[in-house]
């Protein structure tokens, strides 16, 4: 909708005008919400018009990333971009959907072989990536992708993710081992509910009533797809104290998130380049994770039920299990192809977050990753090798997964807005 022009007829010398200022404006409301197109014309005492061909015309587009309404990205030229911008959004929601499934089937597959060595599975993810991430990180640098300003960064809110990760970790795999595998599932729909409170609360970020109310239902619909397939007290097997160690865990992993997202923004304010490369974040992040998971060593391997004075030869038969070699390879069959595809997947599921965080939101990373669950449910139905006989699908899954979808609509549906009024035109 293009913008109303003003014309105005003047000769060579001017007009002459009375002594008070008169302010020609127009504002009007564009197609798109919070899209607006200004146009101002000062006319003062002087006896020439002087810049009438200087006037400013600016088309200022602020979109949101799938109806985010606190994630604001401002581009200058049309709202082409803003299109484009929801697209890129949408298709790494879809990635990160792919992904997060892949993540879940091919993580129970590496147990298969490895199912005698879980904390070594754990382990060789967590120092592996670190290797991984930075040597992705030197190329990226050799190429000029990563600046010299970008590493300069503050390290000590990369230190604090890496606490943060080691700790969510931690509380996890103790709760882990105490609580059945039905209720961690839908315990970790706290983690949305966690992301939710604490973007409020350190990003100043608000919601409408429809984005509650989508992941309210996303985080039902995944409750009632989990909990149709298992008994109804499997909640209550465990003692209280497991659970809310389970809940802390993921208010760990929440709180990890929306760090990242403060780091992003903060970057984008400080950095001519417009934000820093999510290796330097992924980089620094695993380090530091891998360091306090070092200091916690003793403490994670005990969970496990390993004493610490035997975890050196426990890492040596899992590596020999993961390597299927020796006598003790024996019931290992399908290593190392199934670890290290999900050691793969796993590293580009990780990825593929930190870049919606990047170009979206902390909460929109997680709805991406709780709609993988259902899906996951799904799949595990279907006969997968190394699994043995598919499961059934759960009784509530069809209405479990209705629900999740129209959550996911509710949340990105955006009510129409009626253009206001436009301000009153001053004529001399």
């Amino acid at each position: 909708m293009a913008a109303t022009s003003h014309r105005i007829s003047a000769s060579s010398t001017g007009f002459r005008f009375r002594r008070r200022r008169r302010v020609f404006s127009e504002t009007q409301f564009l197609s798109y919400p919070n899209q607006w197109a200004t146009e101002t014309i000062v006319l003062t005492t002087n006896r020439r018009i002087e810049a009438l061909n200087r006037v400013e015309k600016r088309k200022l587009i602020c979109g949101y990333a799938l109806q985010d309404n606190n994630k604001e990205e401002c581009f200058d030229g049309g709202d082409g971009k803003d299109r484009d911008r929801r697209v890129e959004v949408a298709a790494a929601a879809v990635v990160t959907m792919g992904l997060g499934v892949g993540n879940r089937v091919l993580y129970k597959l590496a147990l298969v072989p490895l199912k005698h060595y879980p904390f070594f599975l754990a382990q060789l993810a967590t120092f592996g990536y670190v290797v991984v991430y930075f040597s992705i990180l030197h190329f990226r640098y050799r190429a000029g992708i990563v600046t010299d300003e970008m590493l300069s960064m503050p390290k000590a809110p990369l230190l604090a993710v890496g606490l943060l990760e080691a700790l969510g970790a931690a509380c996890g795999m103790a709760a882990g081992a105490v609580l059945s595998g039905a209720s961690i599932p839908i315990l970790s729909q706290s983690f949305l509910v966690w992301q939710i409170i604490l973007s409020y609360l350190f990003l100043g970020r608000r919601y409408k009533f429809n984005q509650l109310l989508g992941c309210f239902l996303v985080a039902f619909g995944v409750i009632v797809t989990v909990a149709s397939g298992s008994s109804a007290g499997s909640l209550m097997e465990a003692d209280l104290f497991w659970s809310l160690l389970m809940i802390v865990s993921f208010l760990f992993q929440a709180a990890d998130t929306i760090l990242k997202e403060v780091i992003f923004l903060d970057a984008a304010k400080k950095f001519k380049i417009g934000s820093v490369d999510l290796f330097v974040i992924n980089s620094y992040g695993s380090a530091f994770q891998a360091l306090f998971i070092c200091i916690l060593l003793p403490f994670l391997s005990r969970l496990w039920g390993i004493p610490f004075h035997q975890l050196p030869n426990y890492l040596s038969d899992g590596a020999a299990c993961f390597l299927n070699m020796s006598t003790i390879s024996s019931g290992c069959e399908g290593a190392p192809l199934l670890p290290v595809l999900f050691c793969i997947v796993n590293m580009a599921y990780n990825i593929s977050l930190l870049h919606l965080i990047k170009i979206s939101s902390a909460v929109v990373s997680s709805l991406a990753s709780t709609v993988s669950v259902p899906i996951s449910v799904f799949v595990f139905t279907l006969p997968l090798p190394y699994l043995g006989v598919a499961s059934s699908l759960p009784s509530g899954f069809i209405s479990g997964a209705v629900v999740l979808v129209m959550g996911m609509l509710i949340y990105a549906w955006t009510p129409s807005t009626p253009p206001p009024m436009p301000s009153h035109v001053t004529t001399p």
